[in-house]
Formats: structure tokens, C-alpha cells, sequence
């Protein structure tokens, strides 16, 4: 551990009479929910809602597309995120000529690998979900993005995700730890995902992780690992370049947890550099002189830029700059271990199907 990881967990437990006070706030918020005396809105319409209860890289955009990935062939589906960093208020559809800037990376992110569907974004979904319903009249199914903690909707299906070294029984509230809602509105969930395991999990750290998370007897627990793509060009899905060995890589990122990507690179390219920004960082033509400056110091003859997908929403507007520049985009997507990805599918299936069953005459 080093120095300035020792000073901030020792900065975050000084804070901890906050996180206490954070904690109170929640815990009354949650109380006068499950009392009623707040209101939650349910609609008469299939909503998946995609969430955590900790801040950070979970893996919810991932999720949200093997979700779409999933339905899109069956049903006419839409996406509804809130539209992080974006300088737009209020709510978005997106069209022909949206930018991140206009939507928000992840939702941009949607909305360029899958322009068959409705993306659109909205900071009160209670808001945003009438109209969508209103804009897309055939719609089907809404999938909501990281809006497990927003109570004002109550979302039919709910899957709610933590991260395998990080499990939210063994958290805290913010800022000394790391979650933005109680222990106890995990049970709200219909689904748990544990993200980001190791490949060869064993059968008994899964039974383990289980006995920590405690679900309910209704509650369904699956596991997924991080499974990366091939890189393509940031201008050209089709010019894709594997990593080898012999490979020097400029990792250009603005992610939440950029932890696993870097193992990746470790076990993968010969080297790599870091080239670190915020979360939602919004580029500038600064930060891209500084990757190409940076880029033109690796004397390696084997060299490339990597990027992850939300990363390249916001570079995207340089994209003149980048053609003449090896910059590359990783994608990643959810791998279901102990073969229950079937199982997980038909629980999304089963919740759309069942629903549409229910409200016919």
C-alpha cells in the first residue's frame, strides 16, 4: 500500500461521524418510503432498473447492454440514465445529430452501438419514463440506468449489482466508505449480481460470498466476470488490432475503478503507460496534446493508445485529431460464470412476458 492510498483510507475513517450522519439520512429517507408517507410511482409497463448501492465501477453500463444485447431482437426497447456531466437538463432523446455532450457518455454510449433502440435522458425518471412512453408509442420494455436508489419509480425488476471485492455487507456509508444507500434496500432487488470475479472462481468462495450477502429466500444470486473484446479503432469499428505481448500501450482512461483494465494490460501487452483522468472527464483538445505527447515518448516499435467505450463517447469529438492516431477501444462485456447465464435470461424473459400476460383483458 502506498502512501497516498494509506493517507486517503485514514483521511475517509476521519470523516466517519459524517458518513454516520449520511447513514441517519438514508435510513429515515428509506423509512419513510417503506411507510408510505413518500410516494413511489409504478407504471403499468415493464421497467428493468439496473443499480448498486455503492458509488464507483460495478459494471452497470455493461450490464444495461447484455441487457439490450438480449432483448432488443424480442422487444422494442429503450434506455433511461440520468445523463452524468452532460450540459443539457432536463429530458433528452437522443436523435441523429446527439453528442455526449448532449447525453452523457454511457447513454452516447447506447445510443452509437445500438441505434435501433430509444436512448433518452432525464434527471427525475418519473419524469423522463412518461416521455418516453409518449415519444415512442410502440414501446416495450424501459431498462433504467443506475436508478436502483432513486425510490421516487418503482421498478418491476430490479438487479442490482456489487463488486466482488468490494461486497456491499462488508461497506460503509459515504465518504468513509463507499455507499450511497443502506445494507437492508439490497432485499428490494429481484436479482444480485456479483461483477467482476475471478474467471476460476471456485464453487466455495461463491457459496462464501453468498452467506455474506444473506438474500432473501426469492432472491436469485448470480456471478459474472469481465470479458474483454477485441480493440478497434476509435474512427472505425471494423480496423480492429489484437494486443500481443510485443505491445506498449498508453492506457487513456476516465473510469470509476480502472483496476481490472489495468490487470488486463499487465497480463497482456509487454508494458503499459497510465495517462489517468477523472470519472465522466470531459476531454479537451489540452488533454489530447497531452496524450499525443505522451504517445510520441514510448520508443517501443509495437505501440498503441487504449481507451475504454465510455472514454471514447467523449473523445469522439476530436475525431479528425484521432484518425491519424493508433488510438484503440476496448470493449468489455459481462461473462455469467457457472454456466447460469441461461438461468439470468430467463428471468429477464420470464418478468417481460409474465407482465405483458398480466395486463392483457
Amino acid at each position: 500500500m502506498n502512501f497516498n492510498t494509506l493517507f486517503l483510507k485514514s483521511f475517509r475513517v476521519l470523516l466517519l461521524p459524517v458518513a454516520i450522519i449520511y447513514g441517519c439520512i438514508i435510513f429515515v429517507r428509506n423509512w419513510m418510503y417503506d411507510k408510505r408517507y413518500l410516494k413511489s410511482a409504478s407504471f403499468n409497463f415493464p421497467v428493468i432498473c439496473v443499480g448498486n448501492l455503492a458509488v464507483g465501477g460495478t459494471g452497470k453500463s455493461p450490464m444495461v447492454e447484455y441487457l439490450i444485447e438480449l432483448l432488443k431482437p424480442h422487444f422494442r426497447l429503450a434506455t433511461l440514465s440520468r445523463g452524468y456531466k452532460r450540459k443539457t437538463k432536463a429530458y433528452v432523446l437522443a436523435g441523429q445529430h446527439t453528442t455526449a455532450l448532449d447525453i452523457g457518455d454511457e447513454p452516447m454510449q447506447f445510443h452509437t452501438k445500438h441505434p435501433d433502440i430509444s436512448v433518452a435522458v432525464c434527471e427525475e425518471r418519473i419524469v423522463g419514463i412518461p416521455h418516453l412512453l409518449q415519444d415512442v408509442p410502440d414501446l416495450q420494455a424501459i431498462i433504467l440506468d443506475d436508478a436502483f436508489q432513486h425510490r421516487m419509480v418503482k421498478a418491476g425488476f430490479n438487479i442490482l449489482l456489487t463488486e466482488y471485492s468490494n461486497l456491499y455487507p462488508h461497506d460503509f456509508f459515504l465518504p468513509t466508505g463507499d455507499l450511497r444507500d443502506q445494507w437492508s434496500s439490497a432485499k428490494r432487488a429481484q436479482v444480485i449480481i456479483v461483477t467482476k470475479c475471478p474467471y476460476d472462481l471456485s464453487a466455495e468462495a461463491k457459496q462464501k460470498t453468498i452467506r455474506s450477502l444473506n438474500p432473501t429466500v426469492t432472491q436469485r444470486v448470480f456471478f459474472t466476470t469481465i470479458e474483454y473484446g477485441t480493440p478497434y479503432h476509435i474512427n472505425d469499428r471494423q480496423a480492429e488490432r489484437k494486443l500481443t505481448t510485443e505491445d506498449e500501450v498508453l492506457l487513456v482512461c476516465g473510469i470509476a475503478n480502472p483496476k481490472p483494465l489495468k490487470e488486463y494490460l499487465h497480463e497482456k501487452a509487454h508494458t503499459y503507460y497510465q495517462q489517468d483522468y477523472s470519472d465522466h472527464h470531459i476531454f479537451s483538445i489540452d488533454d489530447l496534446n497531452d496524450v499525443r505527447k505522451r504517445y510520441s515518448e514510448i520508443q517501443a516499435e509495437q505501440k498503441l493508445i487504449l481507451t475504454t467505450e465510455k472514454d471514447a463517447m467523449r473523445l469522439m469529438k476530436f475525431s479528425d485529431q484521432l484518425a491519424s492516431l493508433p488510438i484503440y477501444v476496448l470493449p468489455i462485456r459481462h461473462y455469467f460464470l457457472f454456466d447460469e447465464g441461461d438461468k439470468f435470461n430467463e428471468l429477464v424473459f420470464g418478468f417481460i412476458w409474465n407482465f405483458t400476460l398480466m395486463q392483457r383483458p
